[in-house]
């Protein structure tokens, strides 16, 4: 559904991505992973279409995105950013349905549909129960969830995720992730996640791709990408891969820094 072909891209003549291939199918997480400043993030733009390559290009259902209005994108892209800052005192129901803006035309309210999808992406995201909460008395985690509901109103094909856990605590990474990972299941929507978080992509991720020095080291299943040396020579950390039994999930056992990666 999703394909990156031969993506290169400059920020002030340094270069950030070097040749970028990767095609990603319909229902799949996949997990990206790097160290700061390998071009994660760069990469999740150029998938939304915040930026254009220098060289190559991305499809999505073998259209390029530069074919594509930004409207069009936003019908089959949603984005979960890294921070959900809100300074405005908008229910919860305000922001999820501000999801179907790509569909409404000017001067034209919420239909019925859109207020059945905005009702929906609530229950998905367990916010209904929120709706007429202010966002300024909301939890981090309940904001995530809120932000989480916006994107399914936009009833997209493709959820882009930029370290979706962050700034939460433990329970509500859990409760997130395992919402993402349902929604790729059962309705088929494809999940590219950018993340530090080994474990949790381990755990969540059916492929992972490794970038490194600003090119695609690897990608695979996490037991192919997650192996000791990699982990060593990404992170400069000794850790390793392993299914946990009485979890009955993948995890990795980081066992401590590396001072001198070779």
């Amino acid at each position: 559904m999703i394909e990156i072909k031969d993506i290169s891209f400059s920020y002030d003549k340094k270069l950030v991505l070097d040749d970028i291939s990767i095609s990603v199918k319909k229902g799949e997480v996949l997990g990206i992973l790097g160290p700061n400043g390998c071009g994660k993030t760069t990469l999740l733009k150029h998938i939304n279409r915040n930026l254009s390559p220098e060289v190559g290009c991305v499809t999505i259902e073998d259209t390029d995105l530069q074919n594509i209005t930004k409207r069009e994108i936003a019908r089959k892209i949603a984005v979960v950013p890294q921070t959900n800052e809100i300074h405005f005192s908008f229910t919860v129901r305000d922001i999820v349905g501000m999801g179907r803006m790509p569909f409404m035309e000017q001067f034209r309210g919420e239909t019925t549909k859109d207020v059945e999808i905005v009702e929906t992406a609530m229950k998905k995201a367990r916010v209904i129960g929120l709706a007429d909460r202010y966002v300024n008395t909301m939890s981090g985690g309940e904001r995530q969830r809120m932000i989480i509901a916006r994107a399914l109103a936009q009833t997209p094909e493709v959820m882009l995720l930029d370290e979706p856990t962050l700034h939460l605590d433990i329970s509500n990474q859990i409760e997130a992730l395992e919402l993402v990972k349902k929604l790729s299941r059962e309705d088929g929507l494809t999940v590219i996640i950018v993340s530090h978080d080994l474990s949790m992509v381990a755990k969540y991720c059916d492929r992972i791709m490794m970038i490194y020095d600003h090119k695609m080291l690897t990608i695979g299943t996490p037991e192919e990408v997650l192996t000791t040396d990699n982990m060593r020579k990404v992170f400069s950390i000794d850790a390793v891969f392993e299914y946990d039994q009485t979890l009955g999930c993948n995890s990795v056992k980081i066992k401590g820094s590396v001072m001198d990666p070779e």
